[in-house]
């Protein structure tokens, strides 16, 4: 998006995309997101509601953002959601709203999603197997899933894709079975590096099945890929098969795309931060409700943004080496924010 509006950091990257948390439940417990027993959940009082995060959006937009993105947790356990979903959609400016989800619930809420203005889906799924869903996510749902991402081609949600987090020794070797599956569904599969964000307690760099080895892995199948020219600044380069079909890996731990990125995460309770790294963010809630003036908000965005100077994958990348984590458990209780699901992702 190009014009007068248009708010850039130091680095020259423009404010593009905002991704919305609107809960930080989930109804899956996926060992590399949250391993934990026990998490200090954010107060209800302190979510936005959708009048709230409607004109946040608005601000948004008024400064550079043209898409947006629901995400959670899972985001499905928002009450009332198809409501917030035709609020954005009417809002002048946003030019894509998606919606990334677990699946789970997406099977009895698809059809009401797309006629609310949803214009695509992005599906979390990290195995085809149900032993292997039930040993990382802690639930018996992989059924639901399925029964979701069917749900979603049947209802004409477009441009549908189902998102993996490639984990060693876990479900590296379902690569091809998962091409495979996401040509039957018409969806694009996006292989992710396992990332060491937030709650990912466990991580580990052993655990991590880099862009270079998924790639050997699927040539070794297919034969040659060939890598598309980008022509966005989105985080997943694309690739495509000798026989046309197209896949996309986001390699944020070993290939890290921070001088490209203009996304940005509003939390659930409104905390705004400018990388998915960052330990801090801005509070957008207290001044919305004492009273804030649009241009009172727009000015703090904007200036906030022009003044971003995150490379988080960048800096993690060269620190990695000692193969700790980042964040430990008992920071991720004193504040919520840093969590994984709490954040968006």
């Amino acid at each position: 998006m190009e014009g007068s509006n248009q708010v850039r950091d130091v680095h020259g990257r423009p404010m593009g995309a905002l991704r919305i948390s609107l809960t930080d439940r989930c109804n899956l417990r996926c060992r590399y997101c949250m391993p934990e027993e026990e998490y200090a959940w954010l107060p209800r009082a302190d979510l936005l509601t959708f009048e709230e995060i409607e004109r946040l959006t608005e601000v948004f937009v008024s400064v550079g953002v043209d898409k947006v993105r629901l995400t959670g947790g899972e985001p499905l356990l928002r009450r009332g959601l198809p409501d917030l979903v035709r609020r954005l959609a009417g809002v002048p400016g946003v030019k894509d709203l998606a919606m990334t989800t677990n699946g789970v619930l997406l099977g009895r809420n698809a059809e009401t999603l797309r006629e609310a203005g949803l214009h695509r889906i992005t599906v979390s799924l990290d195995t085809l197997r149900p032993d292997r869903f039930t040993e990382l996510t802690r639930r018996g749902t992989h059924g639901d899933v399925l029964a979701g991402i069917t749900a979603a081609v049947a209802t004409g949600l477009t441009d549908l894709k189902i998102d993996t987090v490639v984990m060693r020794g876990f479900n590296d070797d379902e690569l091809v079975d998962l091409i495979e599956f996401g040509r039957e569904m018409s969806a694009e599969i996006r292989f992710i590096e396992y990332m060491d964000v937030g709650g990912a307690t466990h991580w580990s760099k052993e655990k991590v099945f880099s862009r270079a080895e998924i790639l050997k892995e699927i040539s070794s199948h297919y034969g040659s890929c060939e890598e598309i020219r980008k022509t966005d600044v989105a985080p997943a380069d694309r690739f495509r098969l000798p026989d046309g079909t197209v896949f996309g890996i986001i390699s944020s731990t070993t290939q890290p795309f921070c001088a490209t990125c203009d996304r940005s995460r509003l939390t659930a309770d409104g905390m705004w931060l400018r990388c998915l790294y960052a330990m801090t963010g801005t509070d957008l809630r207290t001044p919305l409700r004492d009273g804030a003036t649009d241009a009172e908000l727009r000015e703090l965005i904007a200036g906030t943004w022009q003044r971003r100077t995150d490379r988080g994958a960048v800096d993690r990348l060269s620190q990695r080496e000692t193969g700790r984590v980042f964040v430990s458990v008992e920071s991720l209780k004193r504040d919520p924010h840093l969590e994984m699901h709490t954040r968006g992702g």
